[in-house]
């Protein structure tokens, strides 16, 4: 069932934020919640057709599909990529993939243009609009999308058009983005839960503004990542380290200390309360 809210403030978008923090995840609509943290950098800005463009979707794919005559996962994918490319034109943003607006679900939508993240939760809400097992995939650096049909299986990329990847495509991406000795893992094929995926399109966002040393605005991420997945303790190390470098040591000494309560790794325990002692040590 697709959700029917709107945000009348940018407050209202942060209320629904909170409100995904503490859903179960399998309740979590990531549209929805996509739209939500868009909002925030689009005040005042109608969200209404971007929820009709959701239905439209949905309503294209299941009529496409209808008219392949077809039950199987094969007629699925090519009605998948007839509708989300071919038809309503989203594809990777290759030229400038790094700008910012290919990880914000409102201009994803309103270019067609968008990180592999972005246009698999559009292609994640299309198939589960209509009833399909479409699940997200955690593959490393480029995420994608995984069908399963009658004991079948497929990894469908949509920055790349919705194209089938076999083994060796998988292959090739991993070595391209993590280096010449990196090996497929099965791991890799695990699917992405809801906030997961939400909290890595964020992560997006964040490590962008680390880059170009906009560390109000990286932090400004972290903390709306923090409403939708308050249990995410990493949020915390992030906060912290970013705290830190906007002088502000109090507030980082307190976001540290979160972390290094929460987390489980002794070496990750180890290294935080390093950078503690040495915020600490700035203080006296």
């Amino acid at each position: 069932m697709i959700e029917k809210r709107g945000f009348a403030s940018i407050g209202e978008a942060l209320d629904y934020l909170d409100s995904v923090g503490t859903q179960a995840d399998a309740d979590i609509d990531m549209f929805e919640t996509a739209l939500a943290l868009s909002a925030q950098n689009h005040p005042g800005l109608s969200l209404d057709k971007y929820r009709q463009h959701r239905i439209r979707l949905a309503e294209d794919l299941q009529q496409t599909y209808a008219d392949r005559g077809a039950d199987d996962i094969h007629a699925k994918v090519a009605a998948l990529a007839e509708v989300f490319t071919r038809k309503h034109g989203y594809i990777g943003d290759d030229f400038r993939y790094n700008d910012l607006q290919n990880a914000d679900m409102v201009r994803v939508i309103d270019r067609r243009l968008g990180l592999p993240i972005a246009l698999s939760i559009l292609c994640i809400i299309m198939g589960r609009d209509v009833g399909w097992p479409v699940l997200g995939i955690n593959f490393p650096a480029h995420y994608v999308v995984r069908l399963d049909q009658d004991g079948k299986r497929v990894i469908i990329d949509p920055f790349q058009g919705c194209i089938i990847l076999e083994a060796p495509d998988l292959r090739d991406i991993l070595k391209t983005t993590m280096g010449p000795k990196a090996e497929l893992s099965s791991t890799y094929y695990e699917p992405a839960t809801n906030r997961e995926t939400l909290v890595r399109l964020q992560n997006n966002i964040k490590l962008r503004h680390i880059e170009s040393e906009d560390y109000n605005a990286a932090l400004a991420t972290v903390d709306l990542m923090k409403r939708m997945a308050p249990q995410e303790y990493r949020l915390d190390l992030d906060a912290g380290v970013l705290l830190s470098r906007l002088e502000r040591p109090v507030a980082a000494i307190e976001s540290l200390e979160r972390y290094i309560a929460n987390v489980p790794n002794p070496k990750d325990k180890h290294d935080a309360a390093a950078l503690l002692a040495q915020i600490k040590s700035g203080l006296n």
